[in-house]
C-alpha cells in the first residue's frame, strides 16, 4: 500500500462487481451497487491512473446496475472476464462465440432431467450461469451439476467458471487474471490494488503477485468463500469494508 500511497499517478486500482462492489443477493438481476461507490471512486480516479472493474458481468450490466459510473473518471470496464471494454462511453468486444446459445438452450431440458427446477438460469450474452442459490438445498443442487455442467460445456468448447453458488459456461482463452495482467501492461502501471470476493478472483490475485511493481490483494470477506481470505493482503467486511478502505486510500491521497 505505501507505493500507491507515494505514487498514486502509477497506480492502477482493480475490482470484482458482484460481492465486492455490490451486495450477493439471491437473483443477480436485483443486485445494487453500494451507496457510496460511484462517489468514492470518483475521488480515486482523480488521483490514479486508472480503475477498472473486472468481472464476470457484461458490461452494459454492470453500467446499468452501478448507478453512477458514468461519471467515474477515466473508469474502464472489462466484463465478460475481458473479452468486453468500456471506455470513454464506447463498448467493443468480438463477435459472440455459438457454444454459448447452444449451451443455453439445452439447459432447461438438463435441468428438468436432473430434478432441479428450482435454480436460476442467467443468460450473460457471452456466456450463462447456473445459479443455485434460492434451491431448497443450494450446495447439493450445486455438486449435482458440476459434471453434467462440465460436459455440456465441453460439448460446445466452454469452460465452466465455479463461484458463489453459480457455475458459469463461458468461451476459454481469457480470465481476470489475463485482463489485469494485460491492462497493468498497458497503463505502465507502476502499482496495483485489486479486491475481489469470489474463486474467479485468485487469477487476478496472481496477476497482482505477477505484475512485477508493488501490489495489494484485497479480500471482501463472506462465508462462503474461504480461499480468498487465505491468499489476500488485506481482509474487509464485504462491499461495506471494500467502499470503507477505498474512502479512506481516498482521504489519504487528498491529505
Amino acid at each position: 500500500m505505501e507505493a500507491i500511497l507515494k505514487d498514486p499517478a502509477g497506480a492502477v486500482i482493480g475490482l470484482d462487481f458482484d460481492g465486492t462492489l455490490s451486495p450477493i443477493v439471491p437473483d443477480p438481476s436485483d443486485a445494487v451497487i453500494h451507496p457510496r461507490a460511484a462517489e468514492v471512486l470518483g475521488e480515486l480516479g482523480g488521483h490514479v491512473a486508472a480503475v477498472v472493474i473486472v468481472t464476470g458481468r457484461p458490461v452494459a450490466t454492470v453500467l446499468e446496475l452501478g448507478l453512477g459510473l458514468k461519471r467515474v473518471p477515466g473508469l474502464v470496464v472489462l466484463g465478460h472476464y475481458g473479452f468486453e471494454r468500456w471506455e470513454g462511453g464506447q463498448v467493443s468486444a468480438p463477435p459472440p462465440p455459438p457454444g454459448v446459445p447452444r449451451a443455453r438452450a439445452e439447459l432447461p431440458l438438463l435441468l428438468d432431467l436432473l430434478g432441479l427446477a428450482d435454480v436460476a438460469i442467467e443468460d450473460k450474452g457471452r456466456a450463462v450461469a447456473v445459479h443455485t442459490r434460492r434451491a431448497r438445498d443450494p450446495e447439493g443442487a450445486l455438486e449435482a451439476l458440476r459434471a453434467p455442467l462440465a460436459r455440456l460445456a465441453e460439448d460446445h468448447g466452454l469452460v465452466v467458471e465455479p463461484g458463489r453458488l453459480v457455475l458459469e459456461l463461458r468461451p476459454a482463452g481469457m480470465d481476470k487474471g489475463q485482463a489485469l495482467s494485460l491492462f497493468l501492461a498497458e497503463r505502465s502501471a507502476r502499482s496495483v490494488l485489486f479486491a475481489g470476493d469470489d474463486l474467479g478472483d485468485l487469477a487476478a490475485f496472481d496477476a497482482v503477485r505477477a505484475a512485477g511493481v508493488p501490489g495489494v490483494t484485497v479480500c471482501s470477506g463472506s462465508a462462503e468463500v474461504t480461499e480468498l481470505a487465505e491468499r489476500a493482503d488485506i481482509v474487509v467486511d464485504g462491499p461495506d469494508g471494500v467502499i470503507a478502505l477505498l474512502g479512506e486510500l481516498a482521504s489519504a491521497f487528498r491529505r
